[in-house]
C-alpha cells in the first residue's frame, strides 16, 4: 500500500483509537443469525489466530465508528421495516478493505435508512482476516462465500420475511462495494459445497448498488476491470455512486465497472461527484454527494422495485 493512500485513510478515519471490546451485538430488538450451521468452508483459509474484536475510531463530524476486526464466525441481522413493507430486501455489505467492517457507518445506518422506505435490510457480518500492517487486504473467497449464503437464505426465508423472493438486492461499500460486483458475477455457482436447502435457492442478486467500491481496477492494464469480476449479459442491474476526489480507492474503480457493465448491456446508473472524498455513507450532508440516496430511491422505481 502507498504511502499516501495509508495518510488519507488515517486521516479520513480520526484513527482515535478507543479500548477494545468485545463481539459486536447488534441494537436491541435485533439478533444475529450464523449463516452456516457448523464450521464455514475453507475455515483455514483464515489467517485468524485472536478472538473477534470492535474497535471505535472517530469520523470528521465527531460521531464514532464502530470496526469489528477477525471475523471468523460470519451473521446475518435482519432488520425488517417497521411501517409500510415494500417486499424489497438488501443484503447490506459494509466496507473496510478486507481486514475489517464498518459496522455503523456503512452497516446499522444503512439498515435505518432501507426500514425508513419499507425495504428489508439484512446486514451481513462477513469473515475478515486478522488486519495487517497494511490497511488493506486483497479479497478472499471466504467474504463471497458468507454473501452467496445470505443470499440464498433470505430467499429460502423470503415468505417468512415478507419479502418478495424477486426483489432481493445488495448495497455494498468500499471493499463491500467490490462485494456487490463479486456476487453479482459469480452466482452461477457456488464457491462451497451445498450444505441446505438455503443453498438450492438463487444467490443471484435482483439489482446492485456499489458505492465507492474498491478492487475494481486493474490498474496494470489501462482502464479495464479486474478479472475477478467476470461482468456478462446476466450480471444484475447495476447503480454506481463516487467522488472524483476518492483518493482511497480512486474514481476509476467507478469507472471501469460501468465500462463493463455498458458494454455487456447491462442497464446501469452512475453519478460522480467532484467533491465528498471516501467513506461518505450517509454522513456528509456538507456535499452534493448527500443526495445519493434518493438517486437510489428514484433509480428503484425506475427499475420496477418500488413504486415511484
Amino acid at each position: 500500500m502507498k504511502p499516501f493512500i495509508i495518510a488519507a485513510f488515517i486521516a479520513f478515519a480520526g484513527f482515535c483509537l478507543n479500548a477494545q471490546t468485545e463481539v459486536w451485538q447488534p441494537s436491541p430488538g435485533h439478533t444475529q443469525i450464523p449463516i452456516w450451521p457448523g464450521t464455514p468452508p475453507d475455515a483455514n483459509l483464515q489467517r485468524v489466530p485472536a478472538p473477534e474484536y470492535i474497535t471505535n475510531t472517530i469520523y470528521p463530524n465527531g460521531k464514532p465508528l464502530v470496526w469489528v476486526r477477525n471475523v471468523t464466525q460470519p451473521t446475518m441481522t435482519v432488520y425488517p421495516p417497521t411501517g409500510t413493507n415494500t417486499g424489497v430486501a438488501m443484503v447490506v455489505l459494509p466496507g473496510g478493505g478486507y481486514n475489517e467492517l464498518a459496522m455503523n457507518l456503512e452497516g446499522t445506518e444503512i439498515c435505518d435508512w432501507l426500514n425508513s422506505r419499507g425495504i428489508t435490510a439484512v446486514l451481513l457480518k462477513y469473515r475478515v482476516p486478522l488486519a495487517k500492517t497494511e490497511p488493506y487486504s486483497e479479497p478472499t473467497p471466504l467474504a463471497l462465500e458468507d454473501a452467496q449464503r445470505t443470499l440464498g437464505l433470505v430467499r429460502l426465508h423470503a415468505v417468512e420475511w415478507h419479502i418478495n423472493p424477486h426483489k432481493i438486492g445488495v448495497i455494498g461499500f468500499s471493499a463491500g462495494g467490490h462485494m456487490v460486483a463479486a456476487t453479482s458475477t459469480h452466482f452461477n455457482k457456488r464457491l462451497y459445497p451445498a450444505v441446505d436447502a438455503a443453498d438450492r435457492e438463487s444467490c443471484r442478486p435482483d439489482f446492485a448498488i456499489a458505492c465507492y467500491p474498491g478492487h475494481l481496477w486493474d490498474s496494470d492494464n489501462g482502464l479495464n476491470l479486474n478479472p475477478n469480476v467476470p461482468v456478462t449479459t446476466n450480471t444484475p442491474t447495476t447503480f454506481i455512486v463516487m467522488n472524483e476526489d476518492d483518493h482511497v480507492d480512486h474514481v476509476e474503480q467507478a469507472l471501469t465497472y460501468y465500462i463493463a457493465l455498458k458494454k455487456a448491456g447491462v442497464p446501469v446508473e452512475m453519478h460522480l461527484y467532484a467533491v465528498g472524498g471516501h467513506g461518505f455513507g450517509l454522513r456528509r450532508v456538507e456535499d452534493p454527494v448527500k443526495a445519493w440516496p434518493q438517486l437510489v430511491e428514484t433509480w428503484l422505481g425506475t427499475i420496477g422495485m418500488i413504486s415511484h
